[in-house]
């Protein structure tokens, strides 16, 4: 079992007071038989409301309400979780879907289409171009297909830390061959829907030595749905099978559907906040 600690600041400064419209965070860890939550603290200002619910693909969601106008906005989430997945490859996938094409089963199948859909249409031709240069379209063992498509993702493109706000589209990752992680994870999903695989995207956080030196931020990545396995994660950045160093804290069919902190604000005249974010994911004794 690993004990982490998750640290994210988010932070608005305006040249004036502004209205602070509601805001939708996705910064609670999802739980699971893998994943437990020791503690939780949520400190934000202006003063405000806070409200909690569960979407339909059950993420943790808060949603603030503020009651006054205010020049800055502080997001301060404390999260303490213990992680018990020792192994990402302990698992068996059902005999029927061990090899690669495969229908999945009916009882399934209502469930799973919208993770089968695109949400990248004009970009299937490229995408499907990919996988004939690297020979991913022939029947091959499920698990070795996603192994292989993953790993050429993140050894052969170049990763960049985008400041731009959203996702870059399948065709222009291929094209330029590189993009930060929230694109590869778009890559992945889209190459694993041209085969007919459920996927979706995680948005979350990664522990690593650097993270524990202030250096952390976000991360993205993909899950595949392997029947008797389930949702197995697939990081094309690091080229990894997710484990306990991934924290995931939401899902998504769509990969700008669950960014952490999402909201606006009305002011007087066009105002260019300040941001600050800063992250940082330490490992505690057990």
């Amino acid at each position: 079992m690993r004990r982490i600690n998750i640290s994210h600041l988010t932070e608005y400064v305006f040249p004036v007071s502004v209205s602070l419209l509601p805001h939708r965070l996705l910064l609670r860890p999802r739980e699971n038989h893998n994943v437990r939550i020791e503690s939780s603290l949520l400190d934000i200002s202006p003063a405000h409301v806070l409200q909690w619910k569960r979407d339909v693909l059950d993420n943790s969601v808060t949603l603030v309400t503020f009651s006054e106008p205010s020049d800055q906005l502080r997001i301060a989430s404390n999260v303490v979780i213990e992680h018990y997945e020792e192994n990402p490859f302990d698992f068996l996938v059902d005999e029927y879907a061990v090899m690669h094409p495969f229908d999945y089963a009916e009882a399934e199948r209502v469930e799973l289409a919208p993770f089968q859909q695109s949400v990248y249409i004009p970009d299937r031709p490229a995408v499907q171009q990919w996988l004939d240069r690297l020979g991913l379209r022939q029947p091959m063992q499920t698990f070795t297909l996603l192994d292989r498509m993953n790993r050429e993702i993140a050894g052969n493109f170049s990763y960049q830390i985008r400041e731009e706000p959203g996702v870059q589209s399948p065709a222009l990752t291929l094209s330029s061959r590189s993009g930060s992680c929230r694109d590869f994870a778009a890559l992945f999903i889209e190459a694993c829907r041209s085969l007919g695989l459920a996927s979706r995207f995680v948005s979350g956080y990664l522990f690593a030595p650097a993270t524990e030196l202030g250096n952390a931020a976000t991360h993205a990545w993909a899950e595949a749905y392997l029947p008797g396995a389930g949702w197995k994660g697939f990081d094309s950045t690091s080229g990894e099978v997710t484990g306990n160093k991934h924290i995931a804290v939401a899902v998504a069919r769509h990969p700008e559907a669950v960014p952490p902190v999402a909201g606006s604000f009305m002011a007087a005249a066009d105002q260019q906040p300040v941001l600050n974010v800063a992250v940082q994911v330490n490992a505690m004794e057990a």
